[in-house]
């Protein structure tokens, strides 16, 4: 499938300047060089108009990291992201609530069609799990109360359709949610599982504020050493954490062993939205291979791999950085790139869909 998927350029030819991409106004100087004119045009556009994106992509491709960051860079009062996974869990709080939950069932009594009862589509959510889709019907109820709080704006769906039958719903969406006019667009994701299984392996977060970093991939600034157990660790940068040890989660260690079967129906997904006529859609890719990489991608939209060393005579950890090179799912040495890259071509893939 990797084929499908063609590598964007980034480069600017003839333009040398350097960017570093951790800070927030180097990146909105890069946005600027690389796709001021087109930020413009699709600002002026959601004045007046709105469309429905479908992100579809391996879970921990980057759908809620890619669409936020769009959203934030274009106009983040015209825009929303819409996960179905915060849906149901925000829904699943109400219940516990009783005025909360007679509203809840008040407005499905006008709102919701399906083959259930609402009765039984609210104990199917309460018994929900990871493995368990609920009943499309009632999740589209859920989602489509959702959007009426959020008014009219350009809506990014993470999260739906997530299985095979549901594809063919997502081609109704729009009619569903009463946006009859609106454009609606499959963005497709491809990330490599080698950098899908290296987030997941190394990422921690502070036991206190819940601030989520990777040991890898994204360090903080002071890194601990335990000697105990011979690992290095990372040191929550909130002051109000007072240097808390960020610690990693049970069963991260296995990386992408445990969702193993949910990516094999993540791919089968991608691979049947490919298949459908009359909808368009943005190919977002993750990966360069490295002999290619020179005339597509600027050297600081790599992402960085981070390793330690003892620092014995200032007693600190030292932190090396490199170039990450990973295997992409075709054996392919390629480079990993950082988000900003792959906005840019969302963002660009975005005019010409919309004919802007």
């Amino acid at each position: 499938m990797k084929q499908q998927f063609p590598i964007f350029k980034t480069k600017i030819t003839g333009v040398s300047r350097l960017f570093d991409l951790s800070d927030p106004e180097n990146c909105k100087e890069y946005f600027k060089l690389k796709a001021g004119a087109e930020i413009k045009k699709l600002r002026d556009y959601l004045k007046e108009n709105t469309f429905i994106a479908y992100l579809l992509g391996k879970k921990g491709s980057g759908k809620g990291t890619y669409s936020k960051s769009f959203i934030e860079i274009v106009d983040p009062q015209r825009a929303r992201h819409v996960s179905i996974g915060d849906v149901v869990r925000n829904v699943h709080r109400e219940i516990s609530n009783e005025n909360k939950k007679r509203e809840l069932i008040d407005w499905l009594s006008e709102n919701y069609r399906g083959y259930i009862s609402i009765d039984q589509g609210i104990q199917a959510l309460l018994n929900r799990n990871t493995e368990t889709l609920l009943p499309t019907e009632f999740i589209l109820a859920l989602v489509k109360r959702e959007i009426t709080k959020i008014g009219r704006k350009a809506l990014f769906i993470d999260g739906f359709p997530r299985g095979l039958d549901q594809i063919s719903y997502s081609l109704f969406f729009r009619d569903l949610i009463d946006y009859r006019e609106d454009p609606d667009i499959f963005i497709l994701i491809d990330v490599p599982e080698a950098v899908i299984n290296e987030r997941i392996k190394h990422r921690v977060v502070c036991p206190i504020c819940q601030a989520p970093r990777n040991l890898k991939l994204f360090p903080t600034k002071e890194v601990g050493f335990d000697k105990k157990q011979g690992k290095f660790y990372l040191i929550c940068g909130n002051p109000d954490c007072k240097g808390k040890k960020m610690v990693s989660k049970e069963g991260d260690e296995l990386g992408i062993e445990p969702i193993r079967e949910r990516l094999k129906m993540d791919e089968k997904l991608i691979k049947q939205a490919f298949s459908l006529y009359g909808i368009p859609k943005i190919l977002l890719r993750n990966s360069v291979p490295t002999e290619l990489a020179k005339g597509y991608i600027d050297d600081y939209e790599i992402t960085p791999e981070y390793s330690y060393q003892g620092d014995e005579k200032n007693k600190k950890v030292k932190i090396i950085k490199k170039p990450w090179i990973v295997l992409d799912d075709e054996k392919i040495k390629s480079f990993s790139l950082l988000p900003q890259p792959v906005v840019v071509s969302l963002i660009k893939q975005m005019i010409d869909v919309l004919n802007l």
